[in-house]
């Protein structure tokens, strides 16, 4: 490959809605797609599937929660194509309702992958982002229903414009920590470790199009989270959620905004609208 090509990568792609991003920018983007995934047999049952419907992905191992698998990752984007294009940071993890699991075992598993491993791959590839680029950090309505549910003091920095990157890891680490002590409701927490980690998500998001600004700004790499899991109205009325097709509408509106574009940036997106939260 040459180090002109452009490339786009979607994490988590072997099935659900990351499936769906990486078929619809297999016939979108204007360049090679690697779907990845953490299980090597897995990742390679979806590229069959997608090429017997006559597209073209590659496949590339990746493993969020190892920082070498995410190390190695970036070498080989660096080597073949001198960088990225599009980054759409998906893979994540949900413990079921009703799983038995210690609520303090849901919290440090859940937002080691959601919040801890994902901001390790935006670490390790936001440098190699090519100017124009687009970046796209999965997140959840659970996280706007999360900090509504927060006490007003959390709110409160949740929302601070100048909360730094260190200081949400810590507020992070202390909802781990209260959970494991069993004061995260009276430490003002919701009872959703899924809902924390997203919000986690949401608010890094908001952080790192800030530091694009400050230290990239003539390169105009769009930096954005999004909800895609939208309620839809069936004809009864009924409330149902969202096929994975249709919650990859977002995510590839963002990961396709045009070159000249410069908004939205650092924003919370659902159904293609900025969201206030």
């Amino acid at each position: 490959m040459s180090s002109c090509s452009r490339v786009a990568l979607v994490t988590g792609a072997n099935k659900g809605i990351g499936f769906a991003i990486a078929r619809d920018l297999c016939r979108q983007f204007s360049g090679d797609v690697v779907l990845t995934a953490r299980d090597a047999a897995r990742g390679q049952a979806a590229v069959q599937q997608l090429q017997a419907e006559g597209l073209s992905p590659r496949f590339h191992l990746l493993d969020i929660d190892d920082l070498q698998s995410i190390r190695a990752l970036r070498d080989f984007l660096r080597k073949q194509y001198g960088g990225l294009n599009v980054l759409v940071n998906n893979a994540g993890v949900a413990f079921t309702d009703g799983d038995p699991t210690p609520f303090d075992i849901q919290a440090e598993v859940t937002l080691k992958t959601n919040f801890f491993a994902t901001r390790n791959v935006c670490i390790e590839l936001l440098p190699i982002i090519k100017p124009h680029g687009r970046v796209v950090n999965v997140s959840c309505s659970a996280g706007a229903k999360a900090l509504e549910n927060c006490s007003e003091d959390l709110q409160e920095k949740f929302r601070c414009e100048t909360l730094t990157e260190e200081g949400l890891v810590d507020l992070m680490k202390k909802f781990v920590e209260d959970t494991k002590n069993e004061v995260h409701e009276r430490e003002g927490w919701p009872n959703s470790a899924y809902g924390v980690s997203k919000l986690g998500v949401t608010v890094l998001s908001r952080i790192l199009a800030q530091r694009l600004d400050e230290k990239r700004k003539a390169d105009r790499i769009l930096l954005n989270a999004c909800c895609p899991e939208s309620m839809k109205m069936d004809m009864a009325g009924a409330y149902s959620s969202r096929t994975a097709e249709e919650g990859a509408e977002t995510p590839v509106y963002l990961a396709l905004l045009p070159p000249d574009a410069s908004d939205p940036h650092g924003q919370l997106v659902q159904d293609k609208v900025v969201q206030n939260w």
